[in-house]
């Protein structure tokens, strides 16, 4: 079922190659110029000219020539120095919205190639709330295992939770400054540990920033916590039953902040469950001569010759005898290795992190766990404030996404009300309707930039219902299902497509390019690609349903033709909506 750019690109790739050269020079894009008459263009010709040894224009001559009478190609042109011109005949056109119509993924076939994609993504730490840092991991990250699958991979999402670093001394030691009775710092305790926790989520929020701060300030409250941190690497029985308490709790409110959010992960594994593999994985290291000493570390030596900037040995084994976030990211390597056995692994965290990813997959590659391109950092920019610098609450502190989430409703109910619309639901409906309005609003400001890209948090601009907005395109697919309501009281049901009108014709030709759309957006890591999409087919469904009646439609072939139209544009966008992880509401 390949879309009219593909088909288009078959025909003119068999040019190019009945004058000798390479197909792909055949291959055919939207338009930039004149999009109206031509929608699409192709510029082989000008690097042909290279190859051939002849003039652009005439080569694109020979392949209008090679092409002339194809039942595919209603116009071609030569433009330019050699650009080639073409519109697609109509019942291409007519042929192709068919087939989008009748496919229940709206004209995007299933990958030949299936692969075992693993995405880390989210990457919270124990005991810390969720901040808006979180943000873009967790929505791009959602997205994309959203998209692979759609494609047609066989995905794993993990969000690897931080649970193993010094930040556990931190904890440990901070907790026993406060209660020292409780049994989990009696070295000889033997019982059993109470299986209520000591802490909830909120004492844990205030215990690490105390012990971090005291650490800063005091070495030897730093070494007490690097301590603790080692012993309970080590295994010792307390330290390991407080571990067990801070997961539990932090996952309970993670998994509250993560259902506000509306993603979702399919394991919960931490740093902590690999633990087991970690002297091994050290041994091994060490036997092979991939892991050397160093001032009484251990570490992996991955600096390459041709680096443009030096990188740092990855640390293994610090001389304290701990092991550091590299070393537990090569045992999660080995263990997904032994279990899952991913094709790609894609890192979905931001941008700081680029050399420590750069010196976990080096070391990984050195050491046989995973082979070069199989592993991936997905980067992403930051979330800033007006002032250009990240995003804070009025007094400096960072900003809870449970915070920002509830923001975002408000604010969307605010925009409702502006607008006149969900007015004719109850209460507790309106109240849904906000929440999916509020997070349309900052899911798709998030997703809508190229994830490498800063920008700035304006909750006014994103709850908009005008322009490239989340709100925009929910109010696009709630006017699309009033349509469809009103065709079936009036029992008009959608029949062959028959694109007469220059509207109807672009509309099709919007719908064609969703295929288009999603390869672009597995193949970047850039769910943008769907967003773009998404809006231009909105904007597309608007001009052709202001200048095309459907349900007033002077025929009854034009009424069902139009309807059908409106209903692949209602599916399409619905699964854009959804890539994206967003969902319209039935009315608003």
């Amino acid at each position: 079922m390949p879309s009219i750019a593909e088909q288009l690109s078959e025909r003119l790739g068999d040019a190019f190659a009945s004058l000798g050269l390479p197909r792909e020079l055949g291959r055919v894009t939207p338009s930039r110029q004149n999009p109206d008459v031509f929608p699409f263009q192709c510029n082989g010709a000008m690097p042909a000219a290279k190859q051939a040894r002849k003039a652009p224009r005439d080569i694109a001559q020979a392949v209008l020539d090679a092409v002339a009478g194809d039942a595919l190609i209603e116009t071609a042109e030569i433009a330019g120095p050699g650009f080639v011109n073409l519109r697609p005949a109509k019942a291409a056109i007519n042929a192709r919205a068919a087939e989008i119509a009748a496919d229940e993924r709206a004209g995007v076939p299933v990958t030949a190639a299936p692969r075992k994609v693993m995405i880390d993504f989210g990457g919270p730490n124990v005991a810390k709330p969720m901040h808006v840092g979180h943000l873009r991991s967790s929505v791009l990250g959602d997205s994309l295992q959203r998209l692979f699958r759609f494609r047609g991979d066989d995905v794993v999402s993990d969000i690897h939770l931080g649970d193993w670093g010094l930040q556990m001394g931190h904890l440990i030691t901070e907790l026993e400054d406060e209660q020292p009775d409780l049994p989990y710092f009696d070295a000889d305790y033997e019982g059993e540990y109470p299986s209520q926790p000591p802490v909830d989520i909120e004492d844990l929020a205030r215990l690490y920033p105390q012990a971090s701060k005291k650490a800063k300030e005091d070495p030897e409250r730093l070494a007490k916590s690097r301590k603790a941190t080692a012993e309970l690497q080590a295994g010792r029985a307390g330290y390991r039953a407080l571990l067990r308490h801070f997961i539990d709790v932090s996952v309970a409110a993670l998994k509250k902040d993560f259902a506000a959010l509306g993603v979702h992960f399919d394991l919960w594994k931490g740093e902590s469950d690999v633990n087991d593999l970690i002297d091994g994985l050290i041994a091994d290291f060490k036997a092979r001569g991939v892991a050397e000493e160093s001032e009484g570390a251990w570490v992996v030596r991955v600096a390459r010759d041709g680096d443009k900037k030096e990188l740092a040995p990855l640390i293994l084994v610090t001389s304290e005898g701990s092991s550091l976030y590299g070393t537990t990211d090569l045992a999660t390597i080995l263990d997904r290795k032994q279990t899952i056995g991913p094709d790609l692994t894609l890192y979905v965290v931001d941008l700081a992190q680029s050399d420590h990813f750069e010196q976990v997959f080096r070391a990984a590659d050195k050491a046989g766990l995973a082979p070069e391109g199989s592993l991936e950092h997905v980067k992403f920019g930051t979330v800033n404030g007006p002032d250009g610098k990240r995003l804070r609450t009025r007094d400096g502190g960072t900003f809870r996404l449970a915070d920002l989430i509830a923001s975002a409703i408000k604010r969307a109910d605010e925009r409702l009300h502006e607008a006149g619309l969900a007015e004719d639901v109850g209460a507790e409906e309106h109240d849904r309707v906000a929440r999916m309005v509020g997070l349309a609003a900052i899911k798709f400001a998030d997703l809508q930039n190229y994830r490498t890209t800063n920008y700035v948090f304006d909750l006014d601009r994103f709850t908009s219902f005008e322009g490239k907005t989340g709100p925009y395109l929910l109010y696009a697919a709630v006017r699309v299902k009033s349509l469809m309501r009103r065709a079936e009281a009036a029992g008009v049901a959608a029949g062959p497509i028959s694109a007469d009108t220059p509207e109807e014709r672009e509309l099709v030709l919007a719908l064609d390019a969703f295929g288009a759309a999603v390869e672009q957006a597995c193949e970047n890591r850039a769910p943008n690609a769907i967003c773009d999409h998404a809006f231009t087919l909105a904007q597309a469904f608007s001009k052709f349903y202001s200048a095309c009646p459907v349900l007033s439609a002077d025929g009854e072939g034009e009424k069902t033709s139009r309807l059908a139209l409106a209903e692949a544009t209602l599916k399409q966008l619905e699964l854009c909506l959804e890539l994206l992880g967003l969902e319209a509401p039935a009315r608003m």
